[in-house]
């Protein structure tokens, strides 16, 4: 049982970090498509969520999505979908869409204002440190004596 929430969970994780505009797609294409599980597509018309996303408008390239689905699915070699898994994956994506509308905000949107925080970070971090100084006689690099040059050697 345990296992199987978690395949769930990362499934409803998946879909909750797909853009806005993918998740309305692909809810549009699973109504529009035979939808598959184990492949991208099939010899009889059938498509992965992830396709008949892109052909509804939902342009996104998102592998772990897919990976979270054929898990879910217990995917072994390409097979249509069960009722069962076509609703799962629905109210997942209906759920994502109403609690976006009701907190104003999608996982997807805070994940990348994480990740623009820390490089925003890491950049204020990388120009407060100090740049080392180099020290010409340890380079063995020219001293200016008046009138003549002398390098340093090792020897």
């Amino acid at each position: 049982m345990q296992r199987r929430r978690n395949r769930a969970q990362r499934l409803r994780t998946a879909v909750e970090l797909l853009p806005r505009h993918t998740r309305e797609a692909m809810l549009r294409g699973v109504d529009a498509n035979e939808i598959i599980v184990g492949a991208y597509a099939d010899r009889d018309g059938g498509v992965c969520p992830m396709l008949a996303a892109h052909r509804n408008g939902g342009r996104t390239s998102f592998a772990s999505f897919a990976r979270a689905w054929d898990d879910f699915t217990r995917a072994r070699r390409p097979r249509p979908a069960t009722r069962r898994e076509i609703q799962v994956l629905r109210t997942y994506l209906e759920m994502s869409l109403l609690s976006e509308d009701v907190h104003g905000t999608a996982l997807s949107d805070v994940v990348e204002e994480v990740r623009h925080g820390r490089r925003r970070s890491a950049e204020l971090a990388a120009a407060r440190e100090p740049q080392p100084r180099l020290d010409p006689l340890a380079y063995g690099e020219p001293t200016a004596s008046p009138g003549r040059v002398k390098t340093i050697s090792g020897t």
